[in-house]
Parts: structure tokens; sequence; C-alpha cells
């Protein structure tokens, strides 16, 4: 039997870019985006790509979006975007990204475990649910996380300790609360004897967090603080908050591992996983706890390296059950994650309705037609992610005093409640506004003056 060349993962990642790149742009097509975060970050990277800073007009007229969330490194996707402006093109950027991790699991289980037991765990990989949640997302800034972490462990795997350091320190760009897995990654480093650099690792990533959390998004934050540490424990307290919704929070802990066959636990790696359940479960947000979300894809690479590690360990153990059991760890792996399939974000790939335009779809089209570029518009999260590549997008929950040259609602969009679009533009605004489109939910208002 022929050996799998060395490309063969090049290609299993290039499948999986056509296949998270597909269920993007698909859903994007049929108007089916998860959220209003899309829209966000294409506002600061827009910013990015005119060589000023983050401004987010989403979250607040003139917001920094750095007042948020500190993840600077989302500027690299500026070039990208000042060649190709389009929503689209972060969509195709995080389905790039995921590829790339796709393709570094892959190269670094065959180089330990063996060529085809290394391809089946770099697909198991790109078929987690953590990674398919995330594309079903939308872009979100923790895409970076996902390469990023796979470098650093496979130079884990591989026992490159200086590798390892370097791959983990642009985490640090990625969002504020990785510095707290950078720390882990160098207390891991000192368990595995590299005590100077672990240690150098793990102060810099709780001294780079405490200086992002303490002083610079307070200083981009119109407030002088950091909006989400009151979500930490929330009104019920740290305690009241963690054993609440134990039942979905125990199953996203069993099913982290059993994607792995639970040969993650066998690995000094998998205890990275700590601080993001750990503000996950602490938080009182009931979106954090599960799997739907894109939480769980800083997991995914975490989990996969570790089995890898283990799968590397295991001959080394007394324990002979352990020994075979690690040798058929891919087959394990593979199979959980092959009978989670059936409901999977990408399975929608297989219905004939998901290249279908959606009901709404011809409306959408057309209202969206009736705004001519460079417009201030204020809407919803119904279309906001279609409208942001060209004009000036404010959300109707945080528009403040703006008087928008559009007002477009969706009736659809669960965020607002508003029946006159018109009544709502007028009052708010003190001008006078025209109904121009009123059709399938979707209803656009037009200054008068």
């Amino acid at each position: 039997m022929r050996t799998p060349h060395r490309s063969v993962p090049l290609l299993v990642g290039a499948v999986f870019f056509v296949l998270y790149s597909a269920l993007s742009l698909l859903r994007f097509r049929r108007f089916e985006l998860s959220s209003w975060d899309n829209a966000i970050f294409e506002q600061a990277i827009k910013g990015y790509a005119g060589f000023g800073p983050p401004i987010v007009d989403i979250k607040g007229a003139g917001f920094n979006l750095l007042g948020d969330h500190f993840s600077p490194i989302i500027a690299l996707m500026a070039p990208f975007y000042r060649l190709f402006p389009s929503a689209q093109t972060i969509l195709l950027a995080q389905a790039a990204l995921l590829a790339v991790s796709v393709v570094v699991i892959a190269r670094v289980a065959m180089r330990h475990i063996g060529p085809v037991a290394g391809i089946a765990i770099g697909v198991a990989y790109g078929l987690s649910f953590g990674v398919q949640s995330a594309v079903k997302a939308d872009f979100h800034e923790v895409a970076f996380a996902a390469p990023l972490l796979a470098l650093a462990g496979a130079a884990y795997v591989d026992r490159h300790s200086s590798h390892v350091v370097w791959w983990s320190l642009p985490l640090l760009l990625v969002k504020e609360d990785l510095g707290l897995t950078v720390a882990l990654i160098g207390f891991v480093l000192i368990l595995g004897g590299w005590r100077r650099r672990g240690a150098w690792l793990a102060v810099a990533g709780v001294a780079a967090m405490l200086l992002v959390l303490l002083v610079i998004v307070p200083y981009f934050n119109p407030f002088g603080g950091y909006d989400y540490a009151a979500e930490v424990g929330g009104t019920g307290g740290a305690t009241g908050t963690l054993f609440t919704g134990m039942g979905q929070k125990a199953a996203t802990v069993l099913v982290t591992f059993a994607i792995t066959g639970f040969l993650a636990l066998r690995s000094p790696w998998a205890l990275l996983v700590l601080p993001t359940f750990t503000w996950r479960f602490l938080g009182d947000t009931s979106y954090y706890w599960g799997i739907e979300w894109h939480y769980s894809l800083v997991l995914m690479p975490i989990v996969f390296i570790a089995m890898i590690d283990a799968v590397v360990r295991a001959p080394k153990s007394r324990r002979r059950w352990l020994r075979q059991y690690a040798s058929h760890g891919a087959v394990v792996a593979g199979g959980v994650v092959l009978a989670m399939q059936w409901t999977s974000p990408l399975s929608a790939l297989a219905h004939v309705e998901t290249y279908e335009l959606s009901p709404r779809a011809e409306a959408a089209n057309k209202v969206l037609s009736l705004i001519p570029p460079g417009a201030t518009v204020e809407t919803d999260i119904g279309l906001i992610s279609h409208l942001v590549t060209g004009n000036q997008v404010y959300w109707t929950g945080t528009v403040g005093n703006v008087a928008a040259e559009y007002v477009l609602f969706d009736a659809e969009a669960g965020w607002s409640e508003i029946p006159d679009v018109v009544a709502y533009a007028e009052e708010k605004a003190g001008f006078g506004y025209g109904l121009i489109f009123d059709e399938d939910g979707y209803s656009l208002a037009r200054r008068m003056n």
C-alpha cells in the first residue's frame, strides 16, 4: 500500500476551505447570518483598511472596537479587505484560517502517529463541532486563534519549546482572555522541564492580560471600563452562576473530550481548556454554555493536539490497556465525530434547499437596492451584515442621536418591535421621513430633507 504523500494535508485543508467557504457564502446569500458580529468586524476592518482606527458605529457612534475586545490582530485582514471590500471577504478569510489549522493538525499527526491515522485525525478535527459551529456563527476574531494554537501545539508535540513560545505570543493580540491561555502554556512548558521559557511565557501572559483589561480597553472604552466584567458571576454571584445550567455545561465538557476518545485527558496540554471553560461557565449568558456558537473554537486545536500528544506518550505507559487503546485513538475520535455529522452545520450542504434562495430573499434584495452607496443607515439585526460594505451603518439599539438618511427594519429579525418605521424615525430624529418600501416584513423609510 502506498504511503500518503506529505502534501495530502494541504489537499485536506483545501477541501475544508471549500466546504467552510460554501457554507458561509450560501448562508450569506440566503440571509441566514447568525448575529450582528460579522457586521461589527467588517466595520472594524474597514477602519483599518482606511488607515484609521477600528471604529464600529454599530456599537455606538464613533465607538472604537479596542474598547470592547482587544483584537488588533484583525488588522492583518485590512489589505485583503482594501482590495476586495465586502462581507464575503472576511467570511472567506475565516474559512482560510480554519483550513490552515486543519493542515497543521493533520501534519503533526502524520509525523508522530502515521500517515493514515494522521489524515484521519486531521479530518476529524476539520469536522469537529467547535470548528463547524464557528463557521456557522460567521466571522469572529478567535478564527486567528485556531492556527496559532495548532502551531504552538504542534511545536509542543515536536518538543520545540522555543517554537511553542513564539507561536503562543501572537495569541495575546487575538482576544484579551487568551492571556490566561498563554500563561497556562507557560505552565505546561514548566511541567515539561522548560522552566525558564515556561516561566517567562506565563508571566508575559498574565501581565499582558492585566495591561489590556486594566489600561488599554478602559482607555478606548467610552465608560472607562471593561464591559464584560459584570457578566462573570452575573447577578447570582460566581458560585450561583457556576452551578446554573449544570446539565448543559457538563454535556459541553463531555463532548469536548469525547471527540478525542477522551485521550486528550492524558496530556498536560489539555490544561489549556481551563481558562475558556472557566469564563464561559462563570458567565451568566447561556449562549456561552453550549456548543452551538463559536465559543468552543479555541478548544478544538487544544484537545486534538492533546490527543496526539497522548498517543505519542502512550507507548511509555505501564498500562497495557492504555497502550492498546491509544493505538486506535484515531478510529475512536473519527467515530465520535462522524456520529455528530447528521445534524452538523456542514450537513446543510447535502440539502437542496441550501442552494435555493430563501423565501424572503427577493424582498431583501429589493430593499437593499433602494439604499444608495455611501448612505447612513439605521437598522436592526436583520440585514445589518449586508449593509456595512458600502454604507455607514448604525444599530437601532445604540444609534444615539444620529439621524440616519435611511431607517430599515426587519419584522422577523427578533430584535426590534417597532410597528411603524416612519413614526419611529420622525419621533426620534425630528425630521420628516417617508416610507419607500414595505414588503415581506421589511420596512424602509427615507429622510425627506
